[in-house]
């Protein structure tokens, strides 16, 4: 997973407060209350980019038959081929879902009658992850060959299974610049950096991904674009201000 550093900074509040509070519990209490009053505030904001290591697949088997028993057991013999040819891809049997099987009756509406059954239509739908991003493509060629007219592939996400690297160098970039901008303000206003008194944090794993996949032409094979993901981190940190 390769993993990029973007040097942007999409927030930024300033916040800074010298007013002493108003005594109301004695001296101690309102020397407690200056000090906590005193703070300059910084939000910041740190992308890095990650190329997704991981795809997840939707496919459909979908039969019709003359009757709802003849149509599931078609749906379930086109059901194993795929699987059998997932396997052959070397995609693991805990990374091949089935999202949901059906069966219902499909109807025909001539213009001036009762509708009446045409037949039974079977279905099972698939949620796979193919962990090896690179041979996402053949593995949708592989569905389709198995699977034939009697398969539909519904959708291909190329997504990142482990975003931690990709979070640490974000939340590192955003902490960085909020201690940067927190320093330049302190030296324009002549003040002096204390502790750090609250830190907050709000994390995007995935932003805007970019991906596409060409469908099979000929003897082309498909190709699944894996593009990249963005990875938001932003950090709203609070010192106080030294004496």
């Amino acid at each position: 997973m390769k993993l990029k550093p973007i040097r942007t900074v999409t927030s930024l509040v300033i916040a800074l407060s010298l007013v002493g509070a108003a005594v109301s519990a004695g001296p101690a209490a309102a020397a407690a209350s200056t000090t906590n009053t005193r703070y300059i505030t910084i939000s910041a904001t740190g992308t890095a980019t990650v190329v997704p290591d991981a795809v997840r697949i939707t496919a459909t088997v979908s039969v019709l038959s003359a009757s709802s028993k003849a149509a599931l057991s078609s749906a379930g013999t086109t059901s194993s081929a795929v699987r059998g040819a997932l396997t052959a891809k070397k995609v693991a049997a805990r990374d091949i879902a089935t999202q949901s099987i059906s069966v219902f009756p499909e109807y025909s509406y001539p213009a001036n009658g009762t509708p009446t059954i045409s037949g039974y239509r079977a279905s099972q739908s698939f949620d796979i992850t193919v962990r090896a991003a690179s041979t996402a493509g053949a593995v949708v060629d592989a569905i389709v060959e198995a699977g034939g007219d009697n398969v539909q592939v519904n959708g291909v996400s190329p997504f990142v299974i482990n975003n931690d690297k990709a979070t640490e160098l974000a939340r590192t970039y955003a902490v960085k610049r909020a201690k940067a901008k927190a320093n330049s303000y302190a030296k324009l206003l002549g003040i002096k950096l204390g502790r750090v008194v609250y830190l907050d944090e709000t994390s995007s794993p995935s932003v805007s991904p970019i991906y596409s996949t060409a469908a099979k032409e000929d003897s082309a094979a498909t190709v699944v674009d894996l593009g990249e993901q963005k990875v938001s981190v932003s950090v709203t940190v609070r010192w106080a201000i030294g004496k």
